[in-house]
């Protein structure tokens, strides 16, 4: 009975040492982490917005959804919208920063994280699927295969599921800035 006590402790022991150094190895990495993420989404925007500055985090009352206004360098007016959809695809959640103009038509989208299968969903990455996207508006970010006829969003092949998170992201997203944009300019626009 002793031993089992014993052994009980021991194994106790291991497991705290453990977890304290995990503990503490993740509040020495994590504002690092955070720090690069936040580079990397400031390097996406000025991408998917050239020749813009993003000076605000703009958000809806309930902080749920969460977007940035792009203003000209040089002449100071407003370019557009950069925001980040995201939506569970089929291996995992897929987050794509979308960058739109004043009439809510997509400029560009880059896929910021996503952990899909590599060489089906994972082509999602590529600008062949993501350039399909560039000069739509809300009624046409939809998918072939959702009967989205000429001119839809092409799948990618063996990945319907991805291709359908993606889209139908950016579309519920998109929606939910041009209300708020509306809103806030009194249902001018």
């Amino acid at each position: 009975m002793m031993y089992y006590i014993k052994l009980s402790a021991i194994l106790f022991l291991i497991c705290a040492v453990a977890a304290g150094i995990l503990a503490y190895v993740n509040g020495i990495t994590d504002p690092r982490i955070r720090k690069i993420q936040e580079e990397k989404e400031t390097a996406t925007r000025a991408e998917l917005i050239p020749e813009a500055d993003f000076p605000e985090v703009k958000g809806t009352l309930d902080t749920t959804f969460v977007y940035q206004r792009a203003i000209d360098k040089k002449s100071g007016e407003l370019k557009g919208y950069t925001f980040v959809a995201s939506r569970s695809g089929y291996s995992s959640v897929i987050k794509t920063m979308v960058g739109v103009d004043t009439l809510f038509n997509v400029i560009a989208i880059r896929v910021i994280d996503q952990k899909e299968t590599p060489g089906l969903g994972a082509n999602c990455t590529a600008e062949k699927f993501t350039d399909q996207f560039k000069e739509r508006d809300i009624s046409r970010l939809v998918l072939d295969k959702d009967g989205g006829g000429e001119g839809a969003v092409v799948s990618i092949a063996g990945s319907t599921i991805t291709t359908r998170a993606i889209t139908s992201s950016i579309r519920i997203t998109l929606e939910k800035l041009q209300a708020e944009i509306k809103a806030a300019q009194g249902g001018e626009q």
